[in-house]
């Protein structure tokens, strides 16, 4: 009997042995650290590229999109500057910078190429669980934001992608455009508006749902949820030794990965760090939280149709901008207001408090002290949000909906977000970065994405300069240059330059995904106001 429990001790100890080296031994091609919009985007368009390569996700809560990506967390515009007026400045001489507004629209067409490529595959859809027509229209108050918003419109115009935006100051005609925001409101108040029906509203939580599911079921990649990843070490033959936890057994694996990316959100930063590599130095961040007001009243829902940014008050960070936006979630029309923001030292939702002290570190304390010194406005910002009553709250409303009422609506709160702070390298001072950030090692093995807005309507396009810096062998071959011109039918083109592709482009995804769009004719582009 002695012996048989010696024995059977023996094989129960080197079988835990075998499990372990077969575990560190494990190497697969591509490593996801995160199961957001941007991973899940990044292992879909190499999946179509070489089905052969193998895949491993990484996911700490229970499901994939629960943190940025989720519908409740982020804004779900479809940014494409149709809208937004942060994207298009005003210059000192007064004229309007276009340039960063052309170049998101364009971003957005490529993520909606790739999505209606693979709708109709069939890998991912309908495509109304993720996205819907919805009218984008931006809404000012007050003489000098009135002439602001005509001077961007007239700018636009020159713009071919913006083809079909119309401008009102007149309040009887934007009264028509969206009844909740002018009834009740002064009629000497002077306001202005645009409006353009090619704009749509995008479910990111249900469309990495989608993405992550498509690989998973056809057994193109391994889902690991209640999984962190707590550290990487590089290994001689230039892989990357991966550190994981099972967080329900509480149980440590390793895993080698010839590609790593790490997509996780505010925790990028941190797990960044563990990498070592030079490229990661200098780089910290800033977190923010925020708040929605939540309509529930169906009533007051059904009355509202549309996206309807504002202007950010003079000092506000770009993340201010108010709006009143219709948004389709899980099947149901919903009616949201804010962003409010607050501040948490959490790097993500479900993070810890000592995310950002633990962030500091030799090479990037000096940038983050200077960032704040350097963004005062900022801070008071943030303080002057977090204390803010009910009461102010709603009056901040009613600038959008002047008979809004308290108990129609309910505060929730929404995402965390880390803004990206890094080295200026012309004065090696330290700079807020509103925006995202796309940091890989020089041997192409690893790639992390730092940063914000608007990034998962960009989604696509940040991915293609992914793959553009870590698989630039491969993309030179004509296999991988037919495939990602299928995928990306407009892929090494400029669709502002080329009015005959926009169109073909903007046709085929608005029949593959259900969105309206507008011919674009060269000589009906207005240059004057009606």
């Amino acid at each position: 009997m002695k012996k048989e429990l010696i024995s059977l001790l023996c094989i129960l100890i080197l079988g835990s042995c075998s499990d372990k080296k077969g575990n560190e031994n494990e190497t697969v091609d591509v490593v996801m650290v995160g199961g957001g919009i941007m991973s899940v985007t990044l292992a879909n368009m190499l999946n179509e590229l070489d089905p052969k390569l193998t895949m491993v996700t990484y996911e700490r809560l229970d499901s994939v999109g629960l943190e940025s990506s989720s519908a409740w967390n982020n804004a779900g515009t479809g940014h494409s500057a149709l809208c937004e007026l942060n994207y298009t400045p005003e210059l000192a001489d007064g004229s309007i910078d276009t340039h960063k507004a052309v170049e998101i629209n364009e971003s957005f067409e490529v993520s909606k190429e790739f999505w209606s490529y693979l709708v109709a595959g069939k890998k991912i859809g309908p495509a109304k669980s993720f996205i819907n027509p919805t009218p984008h229209m931006s809404f000012v108050i007050g003489e000098a934001n009135v002439k602001y918003l005509r001077k961007r419109y007239l700018a636009l115009q020159k713009e071919p992608l913006f083809t079909g935006m119309e401008f009102s100051d007149d309040q009887k005609q934007i009264r028509n455009w969206i009844p909740l925001v002018m009834n009740g409101r002064d009629a000497s108040q002077k306001v202005a508006a645009t409006k353009i029906d090619i704009g749509t509203d995008v479910n990111y939580g249900a469309l990495t749902s989608e993405l992550a599911t498509n690989l998973v079921k056809s057994g193109k990649m391994k889902l690991e949820l209640n999984h962190e990843v707590t550290d990487f070490k590089r290994n001689s033959d230039g892989t990357w030794k991966v550190y994981t936890k099972d967080l329900k057994n509480n149980v440590t694996r390793i895993i080698n990965a010839r590609f790593v990316f790490i997509g996780a959100g505010g925790a990028t930063l941190p797990l960044l760090e563990k990498t070592h590599i030079p490229e990661a130095k200098g780089y910290g961040g800033f977190p923010v939280s925020g708040e929605w007001l939540v309509c529930n009243n169906p009533k007051i829902i059904a009355q509202h149709q549309a996206k309807v940014y504002g202007k950010a008050s003079v000092g506000s960070p770009p993340m201010s901008v108010p709006h009143l936006d219709t948004r389709i979630i899980n099947g149901k029309k919903e009616l949201l207001f804010g962003p409010f923001a607050g501040f948490s030292s959490k790097f993500l939702k479900n993070g810890t408090w000592a995310d950002l002290p633990e962030s500091f570190n030799f090479y990037n304390i000096r940038p983050m002290l200077e960032a704040g010194l350097d963004n005062v406005p900022l801070t008071k910002y943030l303080v002057e949000q977090v204390v803010l009553t009910p009461e102010q709250r709603l009056a901040a409303l009613r600038e959008y909906f002047p008979k809004a009422r308290m108990e129609d609506w309910d505060l929730k709160v929404a995402g965390q977000r880390v803004q990206v702070i890094k080295i200026d390298q012309s004065t090696q001072g330290g700079i807020l970065q509103f925006g995202t950030e796309v940091v890989t090692a020089s041997d192409g093995s690893v790639a992390a994405l730092l940063g914000a807005s608007p990034g998962a309507s960009t989604s696509v396009s940040i991915m293609l300069k992914v793959i553009e810096k870590c698989y630039k062998e491969q993309l030179k071959t004509p296999q991988w240059q037919t495939k990602i011109k299928e995928m990306i039918p407009s892929y090494g083109q400029n669709l502002s330059g080329n009015i005959a592709l926009a169109n073909i482009i903007r046709k085929n995804n608005s029949e593959k995904l259900g969105i309206i769009w507008k011919e674009i004719h060269r000589d009906t582009l207005k240059v004057d106001v009606p």
